[in-house]
């Protein structure tokens, strides 16, 4: 497919064919976010000093909260009907709707799945690592920030989560043609899921650069907090600029339902970075339980 035309054309295949199968490169993107997360939290446990046999653990519960959350938040805020409608497709890769078939998880909410690793953090420090959960968090924050840029550049092969009609001409105008009907006409559209993958990816350095270079990993709850501010902030921003998925349930004014979502996890950053000046430790304590 070929335009004479100023803009970019974004049409990729779907995936690497490996014969026997076809690896999609949003599952791809999906391994590179955990494969990558778990090294760096192995390296930051071996940096502060803690038995790296919590690692597997604080992984294997972080991907269940991140995949169950992920599915229930999309079906909670976006699709309650499928409780009704096709139950089975709320928990598992398939459709029961005109025969069963295999579907894969089709609907996914970053809000939905930050509430649930949240549950399961919460119950790794005070059960398994036996740590104050702010100190876990804080590391939570930096490998979910460079996930969540994977997760969006998989959205991007997938031509899904697009944004809104721009001018042709301008630097930024990209063309989907993989774009689902969802979105409407197929024209020249802001790449925004490139948006938020970009800006999640500073994210990742900045708070990376905090952590190896300053003390603000021993007053514990602050790179989390600051974590929440910078990530929310950035989903709350590009949703201007994206196209709304006709998913949408939850509205306050012009906002909608991302945006909504997004702030109070903006302003629980703000009392997480105010609160954890009550909970510094020395370098001594910073790898030992409590």
């Amino acid at each position: 497919m070929s335009f004479d035309a100023p803009f970019k054309i974004w049409d990729p295949s779907v995936g690497l064919n490996l014969g026997f199968f076809t690896l999609h490169y949003y599952s791809l993107m999906f391994v590179f976010a955990f494969g990558i997360g778990f090294f760096l939290m192995t390296k930051m446990y071996a940096i502060d000093k803690v038995n790296e046999k919590y690692v597997e653990p604080f992984f294997t519960w972080t991907l269940i909260g991140t995949i169950l959350g992920a599915r229930m938040g999309h079906v909670i805020f976006y699709q309650p009907e499928l409780f009704k409608e096709d139950f089975w497709s709320v928990f598992l890769p398939i459709s029961t709707k005109g025969g069963l078939k295999f579907t894969g998880f089709q609907g996914l909410a970053s809000h939905g799945a930050t509430i649930m690793v949240i549950a399961t953090t919460l119950w790794y420090s005070f059960k398994i690592i036996k740590k104050n959960p702010l100190w876990v968090f804080d590391r939570l924050g930096i490998v979910v920030a460079i996930g969540g840029a994977f997760v969006r550049m998989g959205n991007f092969f997938n031509s899904e989560i697009i944004g809104k009609p721009v001018d042709p001409n301008s630097p930024f105008a990209l063309f989907f043609p993989q774009q689902s009907s969802e979105y409407g006409v197929t024209i020249p559209r802001y790449p925004t899921q490139l948006f938020e993958a970009m800006g999640y990816f500073c994210l990742f350095v900045l708070l990376w650069v905090l952590y190896n270079k300053t003390n603000k990993k021993y007053q514990q709850g602050w790179l989390f907090g600051l974590f929440f501010i910078i990530l929310w902030a950035i989903r709350f921003f590009v949703e201007f600029l994206k196209e709304p998925q006709g998913l949408e349930k939850i509205h306050l004014g012009s906002l909608n339902t991302g945006q909504v979502l997004s702030i109070p996890f903006i302003i629980a950053g703000i009392i997480i970075m105010i609160i954890s000046k009550k909970y510094k430790i020395t370098e001594a304590e910073n790898g030992k339980p409590e």
